[in-house]
Parts: structure tokens; C-alpha cells; sequence
């Protein structure tokens, strides 16, 4: 009997620390992924994919103003201007880069009115090196910050453009601290920033062409004409001095470009394929129809000419480089090269007013094309659902275009009026006489260009 029931009760016995042990396999199965969920939930997932990508956006927009557009435009002015204008660029994007942290972040990014951000974000203050950003959870806030503020300091530069050959160093970096903090940053609010009217509204500006190009083109021209004709204008030799510094400034422009539209993304997804190549094949066609259409008319293609329509196909594909197909992007480029060339001929002798560096002709004239063609080419398949255009169906998209458009003229026009009577009749606008013929190099910063 005893006999029999030793095998019974090791049996049992064993079943038993096989239940035992199931059990607890069972529990700590349960138990790991609760444990975990907190620990998850603390620390945002960031993508290090995402995060190199944006870091070299930032790095090639940064480039795009010094030194490319500092040497796009210094070849372009006279030789005894060359350096003032340098000068802007360097200074600007210090002075621009501590008006960004300090004020125009909180401005553009935080919760405010439909038109105006918040003060929340000031000197940044609540963001810690693990904040994720507010549009792209797979990069940190800072890194968003760095990269809008490439934005933020080139875009007034640009202005310059206009006023280029005569205005005060003091006036210069007056007014585009002014028109950045009043201007740049409540545009780039409506358009991406928290409850922003232009983007509630449904307007489409992938990487700037409201935000940026519409909106510095308009200060550079009311810059020009409140400042005045150059001296000399229409009567005197003002061509380019330096081509070669041009061209090279017009190729860092190009090769940035990219970190600027790609980097929009704010990640290395899918989508960045078609953007890139939306943002080559416009340029090019820009190049192509510019170089023709000047060749045609005045017998001769030019290094400036391409150049320039390099520029006004990166304009205008920048509103729409995300949401448009490559047929779209070409017919853009294309469409850009023969306008913004009117835009800085035909239409400029016929206004007569003395917009030196064309930042109206380029920058104005091929945003306004961009983003209203943004409209007409935008598609599903590659902006996503409810991103199309009138070649789709959606005639109201174009209406919705034009609405951004105006808003982004009135507003900067508004604010570049104000900041510049303000600065008038404070410091002064204009050199005299005296230094604008001696050069701004020489008078302003007691610096001399040299080939």
C-alpha cells in the first residue's frame, strides 16, 4: 500500500511545482510589460534617423545665408557696396538669432490669437533637452527651434535686397529686427504655428513661400521705394560687379535649398524623396525657360540670367514641393523662369521703382506663382488626404491660395511701412550724398573689396 502511493504523491508533488512555476512565468510575463509601459511613457521616442537629417537641414539653410545669399548679393551690387552688404548678413544673422530665441520662437510657435503667438516660450523657457517638438514627435523642441531660425534670420536679409546700394547699417539691421518680430513671426504663426488663421483656414505653404518669399519680397519693395531711387538710377552703369561671386553665392543657395524644402519634413520619411526631386526639376526648368526667353529677346543667354532663374524656380516650388507631382513641379519651374524674368524687366520699367537686387521680381513675383500654382497642381497621393488641388477638383483650394497671399501682402506691407517711417524719423534711413557716391565699404565700415 505504502508502496503504491509514494510514485502518487511524487506525481502530485511534481505537478504541483510545474503549476508553481507556470504560474510564476505567467506573472512575470504580465508583470514586464507593465513595468515597462511607465518607463516607456517617460522618455519620448526620438528617432536618431530624424534628428541627423534636421541637423544637416539646419546646417544647409544656415549656409544659404552666410555666405550664399551674402555673396549672390554682394557680386550683384557695385564693387564699392560689396561689403556692406556682407556686413548685413553676418551681423543680421547674430542680432536675427537672439530675436529668435528671445521673443520671436514664443511668437511664431506657442499658443496665442489666430494671428499672434503667445509669450509662454520666451528665452525658450519651459523646453528641456528631451521636450519633443510640437509638430514631430521623432526630433527634440530644441532642434525645432534651431531649424525655424534659419528661417527666421534669412528671410529679412533677403528685404535688403531692395533697399541694397543706400541705406544706413543702423537703419538696416533697425528695421529687420522690427519687421522679424512684427511681420516673419506672426505670418510664420498663422501659417504653421498652434491655432494659426491661415492654417486653419487651409492654406498650403509647404517650406515658405507665404511665410518667406511673398512676405520679404513685399518688404524689400516698400523698403525701396520709401528709402528712394539710388542716385544715378536709370543714367548711370549699375550692372553686377562680380558674376563669379554671384554664381557661387546662387549654387550654395541651390544646394541648401534642399535642407530648406526637405527639411520641412521634419524627418527622413518617405516623403522626402519627392520632395527633393519636386525641388531639383523646378529649378531646372526655371533655368531652362529663364536662359531661353532672355536668349530669345535679347539675343544672348547670360550667367546672370540662369542664375537668377535658378532662384525664381527654388521660389516657387518652395509653397508646393510636398504637395504637388513632378509634372506639377516642372510646369511651376517652368512657368516661374518666364514670369519672374518679366517680373524683373517688364514690369519693374514699367513701375520705375529701384529695387536693386529684383527681391520683388524673384522672391515676390515667383511666390505669388508658387503659391497660387500650389492650388492648381496639389494632390493627394503625395500631400495626403484632403491636401488637393483645383487638377483634382478642388477649385476652392485656389481661392484659399489667394487669401494667403493677400494676407501675407496687407500684413508685411503694413508692418514694413510703420517700422520704416518709424526709423526715418528717428535714426535715418539713407546715407548722404557723400558716402553713397564714396561706397557703403568705405564709409559705413572703413573696410575696402579687393579682386
Amino acid at each position: 500500500m505504502t508502496s503504491r502511493l509514494r510514485p502518487s504523491l511524487g506525481a502530485t508533488a511534481l505537478s504541483a511545482v510545474t503549476l508553481l512555476a507556470t504560474s510564476a512565468i505567467a506573472l512575470a510575463q504580465e508583470a514586464a510589460p507593465a513595468a515597462a509601459e511607465p518607463a516607456a511613457a517617460a522618455a519620448p521616442a526620438f528617432n536618431n534617423g530624424d534628428i541627423a537629417w534636421m541637423l544637416t537641414s539646419s546646417v544647409l539653410v544656415l549656409m544659404m545665408l552666410v555666405p550664399g545669399l551674402g555673396l549672390f548679393y554682394a557680386g550683384m551690387v557695385r564693387k564699392k557696396n560689396a561689403l556692406a552688404v556682407l556686413m548685413q548678413c553676418v551681423f543680421g544673422a547674430g542680432l536675427l538669432s537672439i530675436v529668435w530665441v528671445v521673443v520671436g520662437y514664443s511668437i511664431a510657435f506657442t499658443e496665442g490669437s489666430p494671428f499672434f503667438g503667445g509669450f509662454s516660450k520666451v528665452l525658450l523657457a519651459g523646453i528641456a533637452p528631451d521636450t519633443p517638438a510640437p509638430a514631430a514627435s521623432g526630433i527634440p523642441e530644441f532642434l525645432f527651434v534651431m531649424f525655424q531660425m534659419t528661417f527666421f534670420i534669412i528671410t529679412p536679409i533677403i528685404a535688403l535686397g531692395g533697399p541694397a546700394d543706400r541705406m544706413k547699417f543702423s537703419a538696416s539691421m533697425a528695421f529687420v529686427t522690427l519687421w522679424a518680430i512684427f511681420a516673419y513671426a506672426p505670418i510664420a504663426h498663422m501659417v504653421w504655428g498652434p491655432g494659426g488663421y491661415l492654417g486653419g483656414a487651409g492654406v498650403l505653404d509647404y517650406a515658405g513661400g507665404t511665410v518667406v518669399h511673398i512676405n520679404s519680397a513685399i518688404a524689400g519693395l516698400v523698403a525701396a521705394i520709401i528709402v528712394g531711387r539710388r542716385k544715378g538710377y536709370g543714367t548711370e552703369q549699375m550692372a553686377p560687379h562680380n558674376l563669379v561671386l554671384t554664381m557661387i553665392g546662387g549654387s550654395l543657395l541651390w544646394c541648401g535649398w534642399f535642407g530648406f524644402n526637405v527639411g520641412s519634413a521634419l524627418g527622413a520619411g518617405a516623403s522626402t524623396g519627392i520632395i527633393m526631386l519636386n525641388t531639383q526639376i523646378a529649378t531646372a526648368g526655371a533655368v531652362v525657360s529663364w536662359t531661353l526667353v532672355e536668349w530669345i529677346i535679347k539675343g544672348k543667354p547670360s550667367l546672370l540670367g540662369a542664375v537668377s532663374g535658378a532662384i525664381a524656380g527654388l521660389v516657387a516650388i518652395t509653397p508646393a514641393c510636398g504637395f504637388v507631382a513632378v509634372d506639377g513641379a516642372l510646369i511651376i519651374g517652368l512657368a516661374a523662369g518666364v514670369l519672374c524674368y518679366w517680373g524683373v524687366t517688364g514690369l519693374k520699367r514699367a513701375l520705375g521703382y529701384d529695387d536693386a537686387l529684383d527681391v520683388f521680381g524673384v522672391h515676390g513675383i515667383g511666390g505669388i506663382l508658387g503659391a497660387v500654382l500650389t492650388g492648381v497642381f496639389a494632390v493627394q497621393a503625395v500631400g495626403g488626404e484632403g491636401k488637393s488641388g483645383w487638377i483634382e477638383g478642388n477649385l476652392g483650394q485656389v481661392w484659399v491660395q489667394i487669401e494667403g497671399i493677400g494676407l501675407t501682402i496687407v500684413w508685411s506691407a503694413v508692418v514694413s511701412l510703420v517700422a520704416l517711417l518709424l526709423i526715418k524719423f528717428t535714426i535715418g534711413l539713407r546715407v548722404n550724398e557723400a558716402e553713397e557716391a564714396e561706397g557703403l565699404d568705405l564709409a559705413l565700415h572703413g573696410e575696402t573689396f579687393h579682386d
